[in-house]
């Protein structure tokens, strides 16, 4: 089991641990529940050190890119990130990333930290076709780089005192280089995965601890706390963010996964799997992955199965909890054509009964 550069302060914290993507990694510090409204309200930081980092250099760098992702890369501005996903070429998901653009001959892709060896792999194999040499133009810096989010509405506040750099007033999936807390630099991206808004910043592992200590003693006064992967869970979940291996995964396409708003069928960007989601989003898909809130008191979980009103099986959960702010069963599952629309009554089948819930759109802790 792999440790982060931050592992010796979860322990100090009496962060309770666990193997997760073969990292040791910080599930809860003082509680989920607690940890999640903290995000919500003020600021909390999470160690995301087990994150995926691969660099795309070069002339070619930019085909590679429109190749082998959904989005159209070609829009972004230098400092622009992008939400995408690797399609795997028969019909699926290889991963869902994060495209960032440096320059026109400078990428970072941001990848799941339980997929970084198969999107490696994946990559490696693509690069020969654009003349990327695996090392060089394609290198793989997942090891070398520490990562924190410092994420809900406090955030940028605390994070604006440890640098002369303007961040405050940064939009929303934009990023600098900048000099940070004594750091010569950082990637400093407004980015997230709770939907609280906030930050991430990307430092070499050398520089780990006085990112860590410097970011708690901003924060202090405005409440600061370290946050572990349960909340994160939860408060992605509450946003109706997509969790790769839960909501989408090697058998599903963005189509299905309700990602058509990062795949583009632009002229010119022939990328991988292009022919079949085109058909899906042409002649539509069978199944579609759709929020929920219960009616009824229950708590959804993966796996369980959907049922209509007459009891007929219509799809199965794939990520569901109570959530922390509303104090309401939400989740997300696939369902059959037919119960897409917002408001339709559809039943969960928790143990032995099957229990009412509705289908809303995102974020699910505001649905009505």
């Amino acid at each position: 089991m792999k440790n982060t550069p931050f592992t010796k302060f979860h322990i100090e914290l009496g962060a309770k641990m666990a193997s997760f993507a073969g990292y040791n990694m910080p599930i809860e510090y003082s509680g989920i529940n607690d940890e999640h409204i903290t995000v919500r309200e003020k600021l909390g930081v999470f160690d995301v050190s087990h994150m995926g980092e691969i660099w795309v250099k070069g002339p070619k760098a930019l085909d590679f890119i429109q190749y082998v992702t959904s989005n159209d890369a070609s829009v972004l501005f230098d400092g622009k990130v992008q939400y995408s996903c690797f399609p795997n070429g028969k019909g699926g998901i290889v991963d869902d990333l994060l495209v960032y653009k440096v320059d026109n001959l400078t990428y970072l892709l941001v990848v799941n930290a339980s997929n970084i060896e198969k999107d490696w792999n994946w990559l490696c194999s693509h690069a020969p076709k654009f003349g990327l040499t695996v090392g060089k133009e394609l290198y793989n810096a997942s090891d070398e780089i520490a990562q924190l989010a410092i994420q809900g509405p406090l955030a940028l506040k605390a994070m604006q005192k440890l640098t002369s750099a303007s961040v405050e007033d940064m939009e929303y999936y934009t990023f600098k280089k900048i000099p940070f807390a004594g750091i010569k630099e950082v990637i400093f991206a407004t980015t997230g995965y709770t939907g609280a808004g906030g930050c991430e910043i990307y430092c070499a592992n050398e520089d780990a601890d006085k990112l860590w200590k410097a970011v708690f003693e901003a924060g202090k006064e405005l409440g600061i706390k370290p946050i572990g992967l349960g909340a994160r869970d939860t408060l992605r979940l509450e946003m109706g963010f997509c969790l790769y291996g839960n909501d989408m995964d090697d058998s599903v396409s963005s189509i299905e996964a309700g990602l058509g708003w990062i795949t583009k069928f632009v002229d010119g960007k022939n990328f991988i799997n292009r022919d079949i989601w085109e058909k899906h989003k042409k002649e539509g898909t069978e199944k579609m992955l759709k929020g929920f809130i219960m009616i009824d008191r229950g708590i959804p979980r993966q796996h369980y199965k959907i049922y209509d009103a007459q009891g007929a099986e219509i799809g199965e959960v794939t990520s569901g909890t109570m959530s922390p702010m509303s104090k309401v069963g939400i989740g997300m599952g696939y369902l059959k054509k037919g119960f897409w629309k917002e408001g339709t009554e559809i039943y969960i089948g928790i143990r032995d009964k099957k229990l009412k819930a509705k289908v809303v759109k995102p974020p699910f802790h505001l649905a009505k």
